[in-house]
């Protein structure tokens, strides 16, 4: 048996939340394998509407298990109130969740770290989601890092003033005031909420289910270019958030990845500072703000908007092996008489196909216009239902990529989804 993946393809905020919780009966188990609660999956259904940044999308499918794998950093604070959350949606997780004991937790002073060093950056500064990601992964990758298995050694807490100790020495190197124990006492309160669920070690876990014929669902977060090393660096987070992220953040090998499941917008979006090649800075990306409610999920930033950027969506497929794609926002198109799609770049007077690494350099779109629809499309729920402008908008982007597109998403709701 093989791991689907379902990773983003473009700068994070493509729906993947949704998109999981749709696909969740079909699978036994869905797993986080990097990032942590810089992450916002919303998920809605029967009027609810929820966001999850830490816990995998599968939690409001009963019989799914759901695991947090070891390339995941969790903050204990933000842990414990997704928990709190959900009980008050009456779902239970200590059945159904497990939390890799490898996947290293975000210390209150990692937070603190990572807002003195952005605020130092001042111009330069790459819109973190000052939650502390960056300095946990460097603790992490630097071999400082505490970990979810450590919370249940004798001597945890001598751990835990070790690295804070050494910490509060490099934030005296910034001019930042600050209040650590403020912080503290709920981040404590947090760690015991994590010692009440199945720690595992979730590599030997998920081979196991694997060998057992179980059907698994690697849920990514993030997207592609905003991956450490192929992303618009330095303008990227702090882990893999491409295909190999999965084998590394869950402890599978690559001969075990089965469908690759890349999911993007019918247009762009951005959150933060970095390139944005096809960015709308006029009443065109102000009106696919307003219709796409495009407001960052964990940080409730105005997301920036543009058009769908080919030669970026090729590059992600390439990375990722991307073997079926998943358009989400379709209905936010609806209303345009002219949609645009980037076809090219022109970079120092040079027309090119892909994405290059000189991206932080201005890179002009050559667009390719298509004729817009009117009709509201968000309660269609069959592909040949469809307007003919937009089927064929799709059907370029799928002979441009050569990889079907299996699923249309024509609204937030798990509902309002189309199979093709």
């Amino acid at each position: 048996m093989k791991l689907d993946v379902l990773l983003g393809l473009q700068w994070g905020d493509e729906g993947k939340g949704k998109i999981v919780d749709v696909l969740a009966p079909k699978y036994n188990v869905i797993s986080r394998f990097q990032g942590g609660p810089n992450a916002g999956h919303t998920l809605e259904f029967s009027k609810i509407k929820h966001v999850l940044h830490t816990i995998p999308s599968g939690v409001f499918r009963e019989e799914t298990v759901n695991i947090i794998g070891n390339g995941v950093v969790i903050d204990p604070v933000i842990f414990k109130q997704e928990i709190e959350d959900l009980e008050e949606l009456n779902v239970d997780l200590t059945r159904n969740l497990y939390i890799s004991k490898r996947a290293h937790l975000i210390l209150p002073s990692h937070r603190i770290l990572d807002a003195a060093s952005e605020k130092a950056k001042g111009k330069t500064k790459i819109g973190s989601t000052l939650k502390g990601i960056g300095p946990t992964y460097m603790d992490k990758t630097g071999r400082n890092g505490l970990r979810v298995g450590d919370v249940i050694n004798p001597e945890f807490k001598e751990k835990y003033d070790f690295l804070t100790n050494k910490h509060k020495d490099l934030i005296k190197l910034y001019d930042f005031d600050y209040n650590l124990e403020e912080y503290e006492e709920n981040w404590f309160k947090g760690i015991e909420i994590i010692k009440k669920f199945k720690l595992i070690e979730s590599e030997h876990e998920i081979n196991k289910y694997l060998n057992e014929e179980k059907l698994i669902l690697a849920e990514g977060a993030q997207g592609t270019l905003l991956d450490i090393d192929f992303g618009s660096y330095p303008f990227v987070t702090s882990s893999n958030t491409i295909c190999a992220g999965a084998c590394t953040g869950l402890g599978v090998a690559p001969n075990k990845i089965g469908n690759v499941i890349g999911i993007f917008k019918a247009y762009c979006t951005r959150v933060g500072s970095g390139p944005f090649p096809t960015e709308l800075e006029n009443e065109e990306g102000e009106t696919l703000r307003k219709q796409g409610h495009e407001f960052g999920a964990t940080t409730g930033r105005p997301r920036r908007c543009g058009w769908l950027d080919l030669p970026a969506l090729k590059y992600s497929v390439m990375l990722n092996g991307v073997t079926e794609l998943m358009v989400t926002k379709a209905d936010v198109l609806s209303g345009f008489d002219t949609i645009k799609v980037c076809t090219h770049y022109k970079l120092n007077g040079k027309e090119i196909d892909y994405l290059p690494f000189e991206i932080n350099e201005p890179l002009e779109p050559v667009l390719k216009e298509f004729k817009g629809w009117k009709e509201d499309i968000s309660k269609i729920d069959s592909f040949g239902n469809l307007p003919q402008e937009f089927k064929d908008y799709l059907l370029y982007i799928e002979e441009e990529v050569k990889v079907p597109i299996k699923l249309v998403s024509v609204g937030p709701n798990r509902d309002q989804t189309i199979f093709r």
